[in-house]
């Protein structure tokens, strides 16, 4: 039997699409009829919707698509939580191999772990020792293919058969990125081989195109057998992250409890080897707890350093998006002002309310469509753009940024959620017009102007706050860049060196005594590494023989002459004689000498670190200022300069595979000389390969990567955010003198004066922006805590930091306000 309300529904629905149809085309015309306002507010509206998109590809890059794995929602990372070995609060992610195997054989049962290495950038050869390049290599369990269930692009992938004995099975795998990029996916790529130190690697297979790696940030070139790792058997080397893919069913918290009773019992019975270790320290290393964190992202440094500067873009652009909302549904509501007559006649012939609900709201949609369509342009762009500028160009971070289904479905929301926010207040207030009164031009605007300034005072308080937090992120950047850091980094070029095989420290002086010879070179010293990479290397400090002081002192190896060529100055004692080995002499920082010898003169006193303070001293030559050790950010630290060359307790030569060549040059542009360098280095000695070259400023502009960012990001949208609250002030007051035209005019004819006209203009205005600032004032101070980890020397009640959006906002009310009270002074 035929249903009869069939039809009828039918028949509702097409008269309905033909009434959307009818609104499209007509919201298209009013579009047209006003180009100026209508671009206006979509130039505005995509500005913040194309920030949003680009700052959602990098949020979900970095912290939410999942690894294209299997069952990433059963991942997790494992980490040590805790007090460090100075008694400072500390994340431990790095694991040993033995301990790693431990754990584990005690959860084989419940869960699979799986260990990788850190992605490191290594020096390989493909064809002769003289093509030395560079790539990502990562060590990794040889089952971790398997367990994450990835398939070969070619050939095979590694399996847990090639994690043998230690060094028995030097094999590769490469990513299908790599593979394309530096072999043009050139299917006889297996069977290749390329060297890296003293192993040959036989590449056996490509991996699917989706995985590159489980760090975000890093895409991983190559992959090889942990036990590949020369410090695979020692218990005493942290080399490897370890991750847990629990089997389905399966509870974190047995788990983690087993684990953590392994690493326990582990730890203790290696701290029975320790010598000279405080108890305290000890005790705190052994009570560190064992932590299991979901990671179906993956963990990288990279990841974690920039969570908290993603989450303060994510807050900026959001802002910037509110404030352009508010602007247009300014525009918006004055423009249905406008048309209150057409309105009333609407209704006066039968149009529905909601009818007029739908006509706003399919005007709003267009601008919203093709804000987000030039909106999609600016998100293509401007995402890799900023991922461009996180790491120097030598080592670029490079993410996973498609255009798929996640970020089309972002945007989508996002515009749906966008019609709404600045459509439905002009789209409600059309709807309760009035005909009679509206057709007899005597609609309610004292409660259209209460709407417009409300939205007004929005706009102020989201344009407070985004000021405020430009103001802390700038100031950040600039006490950081201006720290001083107690050396010369100006014509300074640092040269990574390798060689083949570790070579006594006669060789690395005579290539050092090469490069002095070399036109152009002031002077030339040799270090581990340059200050500020990062690198370190730590022990407990024994004075006259006493037990070790609870505090770790830093070490770095130098030659004779770097204090000189890195211009630290030398406050007591002398520089290294040639003839100085380690242990034996030290130079000293002031830092060190205020931990360890009360600030007493400490050129002629003695030291050793805890693990040899009973026979092998050091003897302190000289006092130097304090420098910048590891980062910018640090405190100075207790820094102990020792001579490059060392000696071991049998007499002989300590060898060294890697080291940096310091040279100050006598010209301005450091980098001219770069080419030259690289060639004499093997020159002088056949052994020695340069990896990298760099100067020194780019290795301390690389400290502040990140501050850079986000002040840049943050004062671009300080400025569109000005622009928008700027021009929101001019458009309300312009239409509130418009509207107020007649009453000013009579005002004006009673003999009212300039004063009283611009008071009465700019009344209402300025209270809005003075309550939208209070109101911003108060949103800043709730989420300043939430920016301290980002900030340097800066506090967010500081006078200085209050004052510059609240002077700011000012002068643009100001500025705003000049025209439209030209205008209403000059009211005939």
């Amino acid at each position: 039997m035929t249903n009869p309300n069939a039809p009828r529904g039918w028949l509702r629905l097409l008269i309905w699409l033909e009434s959307l149809r009818a609104d499209a085309v007509y919201g298209w015309r009013q579009l047209k009829k006003h180009k100026v306002t209508s671009g206006a507010a979509i130039l505005s509206l995509a500005l913040g919707i194309g920030a949003c998109t680009s700052a959602f590809r990098l949020i979900d890059a970095f912290l939410l698509r999942p690894l294209p794995v299997a069952a990433p929602d059963r991942l997790y990372f494992l980490s040590r939580q805790g007090l460090d070995w100075n008694g400072k609060p500390g994340i431990d992610q790095e694991c040993q191999y033995p301990l790693f195997l431990q754990m584990r054989a005690a959860v084989k049962d419940r869960a699979e772990l799986l260990a990788f290495s850190y992605a490191d950038r290594v020096d390989l050869s493909f064809g002769s020792d003289q093509e030395i390049e560079k790539a990502h290599l990562q060590y990794v369990s040889g089952w971790m293919f398997e367990s994450f269930g990835l398939k070969p692009a070619l050939g095979r992938l590694l399996t847990e058969n090639d994690e043998g004995a230690p060094g028995a099975h030097p094999y590769a795998v490469l990513s299908y990125d790599y593979w394309s990029r530096r072999f043009g996916q050139d299917p006889y790529v297996v069977g290749r081989s390329f060297r890296m130190g003293e192993t040959l690697f036989q590449i056996i297979g490509v991996a699917e195109k989706p995985f590159t790696g489980t760090e975000p940030g890093t895409f991983i070139d190559i992959f090889v057998p942990a036990m590949m790792n020369p410090y695979v058997t020692r218990s005493d080397a942290s080399v490897f992250r370890v991750f847990a893919q629990l089997k389905p069913g399966v509870a974190v918290e047995p788990v983690r409890a087993k684990l953590q009773a392994n690493a326990r019992a582990f730890e203790e019975e290696r701290a029975k080897e320790f010598v000279g270790v405080p108890k305290q320290s000890l005790e705190n290393f052994l009570s560190q707890k064992l932590v299991m964190e979901p990671a179906p992202t993956g963990v990288s440094d990279l990841q974690n350093g920039n969570r908290r500067s993603l989450a303060a873009l994510g807050v900026l652009v959001a802002l910037v998006l509110l404030i352009a909302c508010a602007n247009v549904a300014n525009l918006m509501t004055a423009q249905a002002a406008a048309r209150a007559h057409e309105m009333a006649l609407r209704i006066s012939i039968g149009a529905g309310r909601w009818r007029l609900v739908q006509l706003m709201l399919i005007e709003s949609a267009w601008i919203a469509l093709l804000a987000a369509a030039i909106g999609a342009v600016f998100a293509w762009w401007s995402a890799p753009f900023v991922v461009s500028k996180i790491n120097p160009p030598d080592d670029p971070v490079r993410l996973t940024l498609p255009a798929d289904w996640r970020v089309l479905g972002f945007a989508l929301a996002l515009t749906f959620g966008v019609t709404l926010l600045f459509g439905s207040l002009p789209a409600l207030r059309v709807s309760a017009i009035k005909p009679l009164s509206a057709l007899k031009s005597r609609e309610e605007p004292h409660s259209r102007r209460g709407l417009m300034h409300a939205l007004i005072a929005s706009q102020v308080a989201f344009c407070f706050l985004v000021l405020f937090a430009t103001g802390l992120f700038v100031a950040t950047f600039e006490h950081l860049s201006h720290t001083p850091l107690g050396f010369s980094a100006e014509r300074l070029l640092t040269l990574d060196t390798f060689a083949q095989q570790p070579q006594p420290p006669a060789l690395w002086s005579q290539v050092a005594e090469h490069l002095r010879e070399v036109p152009g070179v002031e002077t030339v010293a040799l270090a581990s590494w340059p200050l500020l990479e990062g690198n370190s290397v730590n022990s407990y400090i024994s004075v006259n023989g006493a037990p070790p002081i609870e505090r770790l002192a830093y070490f770095l190896r130098v030659s004779p002459g770097w204090i000189a060529t890195m211009k630290i100055t030398l406050i007591d004692g002398r520089d290294f004689l040639p003839s100085e080995t380690a242990p034996g002499a030290a130079i000293v920082n002031e830092t060190f000498a205020k931990t360890y010898f009360q600030g007493e003169d400490p050129v002629g006193k003695a030291f050793a670190r805890s693990e040899d303070y009973r026979d092998r001293p050091f003897r302190i030559v000289g006092l130097a200022r304090d420098a910048r050790y590891g980062s910018v950010r640090e405190t100075p630290l207790p820094v102990v300069y020792v001579p490059f060359q060392g000696v071991r307790r049998d007499g002989s030569w300590v060898r060294e595979n890697w080291g940096t060549f310091i040279v100050r040059t006598s010209s301005a542009n450091p980098l001219a000389l770069a080419q030259t360098l690289r060639q004499e280095v093997p020159r002088a000695r056949p052994e020695f390969r340069v990896s990298r070259i760099r100067t020194q400023l780019e290795i301390n502009l690389a400290q502040t990567v990140r501050e850079r960012l986000l002040a840049m990001l943050a004062l671009f949208f300080a400025g569109v955010a000005l622009v928008l609250a700027g021009v929101g002030l001019y458009g309300v007051l312009h239409y509130s003198v418009l509207r107020r035209q007649r009453e000013i005019g009579i005002r004006v004819a009673l003999g009212a004066q300039a004063a009283v006209i611009v008071r009465i203009a700019t009344l209402d205005l300025f209270s809005m922006v003075v309550l939208g600032a209070v109101a911003g004032l108060g949103i800043s101070m709730a989420l300043a805590r939430y920016f301290e980890a980002l900030l340097y020397q800066v506090k967010a009640t500081e006078l200085s930091m209050l004052a510059f959006p609240s002077v700011t906002l000012f002068i643009v009310a100001l500025v705003a306000a000049l025209s439209p009270v030209i205008r209403a002074v000059q009211i005939d």
